[in-house]
């Protein structure tokens, strides 16, 4: 919510201005009246002066009048919601308030807002008392994701006569943001996930010799049973144990946004589907109790709540997942020729989770995209193949001729490598995909590929070294059934 107030006093250079706002009928009474004037010079005739010069001085005392009116005027602008997903609509308020001892005139209220969100909105209100107060809405909606600037309000001022008009602008903006769409996912337990602060957590555990014991301050909330009255005589402050504290299981989303990666473009394009995508992993691993990390192509990642970069994580999942859903609503196309800088980042420690999202791979990149596997505990990989969605829904599938067969390969090197890879067609419903990632991860340690193994066309659970663990899926074979 913005506010805002203007007053319209004399202003050097303003009666110009006041002129160049005459309206056609303010110029042709001018145009009229001079013309009479002129007439009557020539013919001698003094009432027909009189009626030109009538003509001529109206619509100028009109602009003189409005031009030394002093009007005060608040104003304010209220979003709600402030942030919303594409193609839902977001309400915009508008309340003016006359805050001077006159009433206004006639008064025209335009609001500023870019062509993506729909028409520019306008409305006419009558006289405001003094003291009065006037509200109006108007809802704006866009398919795009990005931040839309609002304002500055426009107020429209005009004579009785309506021989001049005179636009004055509030100074206030607001900001709409438009994020992706967020698809809720299916409650899942991938290979190597555990949901909580359960058994399947990394923990930092306390030495448990009383000798060893690494004592902190007090901190508001501590059990008074954990002081360690030895530190506390010690340093001269509160000192408590150190005790098992559990961490957050980590996951780090990897979209792909290579500009050679994605064809076309527009709201239902691979790229927009990979993004949304990438939001719906992200917010159901915050709601779940993960810290999560977004990260592209380029290296850069969401830094967290404390502005140190890295891990996004946070006591508030709903912060964080504003967050990471602000920097989605203006992602864009990178010029990055390939994926080594992300490579960079992920090799820098155990990342645990891993889920990318990635546009069309050549080999070199797919070999790039391997190696991510090798500091990750379980990786999910969702290949789109923007060749089959420029053909749109009803044009072959994703692994369907000679295209196909390029990104089955590129499939079946994802996992060798250890990554649970699906490909993704036009219409591929992000629950679907996510409950099969799951039946993907579920399946246990079997006999190596070939024989039986091939047959059951599937990817096995990752096991130590970041090596297939299972039989590896045919390409173009899709996730596992």
């Amino acid at each position: 919510m913005t506010a805002g107030g203007i007053e319209e006093p004399p202003e050097r250079g303003g009666l110009r201005a006041a002129f160049a706002g005459l309206t056609t009928r303010g110029r042709s009474f001018l145009a009229a009246g001079v013309a009479a004037a002129a007439c009557a010079y020539a013919l001698g005739q003094t009432d027909l002066l009189r009626v030109g010069l009538l003509l001529a001085a109206l619509p100028l005392a009109c602009a003189v009048v409005l031009h030394r009116t002093r009007y005060r005027v608040a104003g304010s602008r209220t979003l709600s919601p402030a942030r919303v997903p594409a193609a839902a609509e977001s309400r915009v308020l508008l309340r003016v308030e006359n805050v001077s001892r006159l009433p206004t005139g006639v008064l025209m209220l335009q609001d500023r807002v870019p062509y993506v969100l729909g028409p520019r909105p306008r409305f006419v209100l009558d006289r405001v008392e003094a003291g009065g107060r006037r509200e109006v809405s108007y809802r704006v909606r866009s398919d795009l994701r990005g931040r839309y600037p609002l304002g500055p309000l426009q107020l429209r001022l005009s004579d009785p006569f309506g021989m001049c008009e005179l636009t004055r602008s509030f100074s206030d903006q607001d900001t709409l943001t438009v994020v992706p769409r967020v698809e809720p996912l299916p409650p899942v337990r991938l290979a190597g996930e555990a949901s909580g602060y359960g058994d399947g957590r990394q923990r930092a555990l306390a030495l448990a010799g009383e000798d060893d014991v690494i004592p902190r301050g007090y901190r508001h909330g501590d059990d008074l049973r954990r002081v360690h009255w030895r530190s506390t005589a010690r340093y001269g402050e509160l000192m408590v144990r150190r005790e098992e504290q559990p961490q957050k299981a980590r996951c780090t989303v990897l979209l792909d946004t290579r500009r050679t990666a994605y064809q076309g473009s527009g709201p239902d394009s691979a790229f927009e589907w990979a993004v949304s995508g990438a939001a719906s992993v992200a917010v159901h691993l915050l709601e779940r109790g993960f810290s999560v990390r977004f990260l592209t192509d380029t290296g850069t990642s969401v830094p967290g709540p404390d502005g140190a970069g890295g891990w996004a994580g946070g006591t508030e999942s709903a912060d964080t997942a504003g967050l990471l859903l602000d920097t989605l609503a203006v992602v864009e196309h990178s010029a990055e020729p390939g994926l080594a800088r992300a490579y960079d980042v992920l090799r820098g420690g155990n990342e645990g989770l891993l889920v990318a999202f990635f546009g069309d791979l050549d080999e070199e990149q797919a070999a790039v995209a391997g190696r991510m596997r090798q500091r990750s505990g379980t990786a999910v990989a969702f290949v789109l193949d923007s060749g089959a969605w420029s053909r749109g829904a009803d044009g072959p599938r994703a692994g369907d001729g000679a295209g196909g067969a390029r990104l089955g390969e590129r499939l079946r090197m994802l996992r060798e490598a250890g990554w649970k890879a699906l490909p993704v067609s036009p219409g591929d419903a992000q629950a679907a995909l996510w409950r099969q990632a799951d039946q993907v991860a579920g399946v246990r340690q079997g006999p190596t590929a070939g024989g039986d193994s091939a047959a059951a066309g599937v990817t096995g659970a990752v096991g130590p070294g970041g090596g297939s663990a299972g039989p590896v899926a045919a390409p173009g074979s899709g996730a596992a059934t």
